[in-house]
């Protein structure tokens, strides 16, 4: 019998060189990505926290690394992206930004390395971050349990992992409009908050925080939608997608399906963002065969 085929799995090479094309329109279309990061960024002051070592996962042009350097000066910043070319963009950012780091790697160790990795498959050492962040990037893990999992794996004891991913509520408009197609995935299957939570545990961090936060971006028609989800590289790259010819009349029932959510004249786009942190414990001592983790002690006659 064969197996169940998921329609929502998500193709990585095709993720891969969308981000790749849109590299050099990303910064300007990415609006939500920067007001998500820069809710991010102010939620830092609520923790203490002097990482020696930051990773970026998923760190598209560059633009929190950049942030991240300026916050803790004297950390050393990973940016990773899985896509090279926004890596190259990432290298880019910053004229002075670069002499400084051309700088620092003359009289020590250089603050600011570029890896070209996935966040599922983390290629780092056990214990070798103290602050892992992730912007809008988990959505395109396959498996969230295996991602968390990487995460911990890497994060030092008390180290910190903070990210922002799409909740289910995120394109649900678009989503709700591709219903005349059964079968064809128009959105990506996002996450709930609380099973995202689940599993934070499951992999073994302590005191996860998440929220949730709603945004609207409107748009004239459901073109300049696709136009701006082209170029930040957000296509649909699930197993389900429609293709070929089926993609033509998809699209124009696409179109004439949305006009149902058009308010005031323009059509909104709807974005769950869950915000999370969660710290990485202390390691707990392993015990020996047949010893209890309980002490008992002899009550006093």
């Amino acid at each position: 019998m064969d197996a169940k085929v998921d329609h929502y799995h998500i193709d990585k090479a095709r993720v891969r060189a969308s981000f790749g094309r849109a590299a050099s329109s990303y910064d300007a279309a990415a609006i939500l990505q920067k007001q998500v990061r820069e809710e991010m960024l102010s939620r830092l002051d609520w923790v203490t926290l002097n990482p020696e070592t930051i990773l970026d996962a998923g760190c598209g042009t560059g633009a929190a690394s950049h942030a991240l350097r300026k916050r803790y000066a004297g950390a050393q910043v990973l940016s990773m992206d899985f896509a090279l070319a926004m890596l190259q963009k990432t290298r880019e950012r910053g004229f002075f930004a670069r002499l400084l780091m051309q700088f620092q790697g003359l009289i020590g160790r250089p603050r600011h390395h570029l890896l070209c990795a996935d966040l599922e498959q983390l290629p780092l050492a056990n214990n070798s971050i103290d602050l892992l962040w992730s912007n809008l990037a988990m959505q395109w893990c396959n498996d969230l349990d295996a991602t968390f999992s990487e995460c911990h794996r890497v994060l030092r004891p008390q180290g910190l992992l903070m990210f922002s991913t799409f909740g289910p509520d995120t394109l649900k408009e678009l989503r709700a409009a591709s219903h005349a197609y059964p079968g064809v995935t128009s959105v990506s299957r996002f996450i709930d908050m609380h099973d995202i939570g689940d599993a934070l545990i499951r992999a073994g961090f302590s005191a996860p925080v998440l929220d949730v936060e709603r945004y609207t971006l409107t748009y004239d028609d459901i073109k300049s939608l696709m136009r701006d989800l082209k170029n930040i590289g957000a296509h649909n790259a699930t197993d389900g997608r429609a293709r070929g010819l089926l993609g033509r009349g998809f699209l124009a029932k696409l179109a004439a399906g949305y006009e149902a959510y058009r308010v005031a004249g323009k059509l909104p786009a709807t974005y769950e963002v869950v915000y999370g942190h969660a710290w990485r414990a202390e390691d707990k001592p392993a015990l020996a065969d047949g010893v209890s983790p309980i002490a008992f002690r002899t009550r006093n006659k």
